[in-house]
């Protein structure tokens, strides 16, 4: 669901977005800038990023099973 909301911008601003991304698609552009300040979605997104890299999954699960195996072979 969308909301509608009135900002208010310096003219020369306004010109310059209206330019660079045209005038039908500058609500898009200001929420594509703001989700990532505003949301907490960024740290999930790089954990769902590293998962689905599975070389780096391998590596990790490599040093995960070697530093048990230190830690089992570690005097007590």
């Amino acid at each position: 669901m969308h909301k509608r909301m009135t900002i208010t911008l310096d003219e020369a601003v306004y010109e310059g977005l209206y330019r660079r991304v045209g005038k039908r698609r500058m609500s898009q552009f200001i929420e594509d800038l703001l989700r990532p300040h505003v949301l907490d979605t960024s740290l999930d997104d790089g954990y769902r990023a590293m998962a689905t890299d599975a070389e780096r999954e391998a590596q990790a699960m490599q040093w995960c099973n070697a530093l048990a195996g230190d830690m089992a072979d570690a005097a007590r």
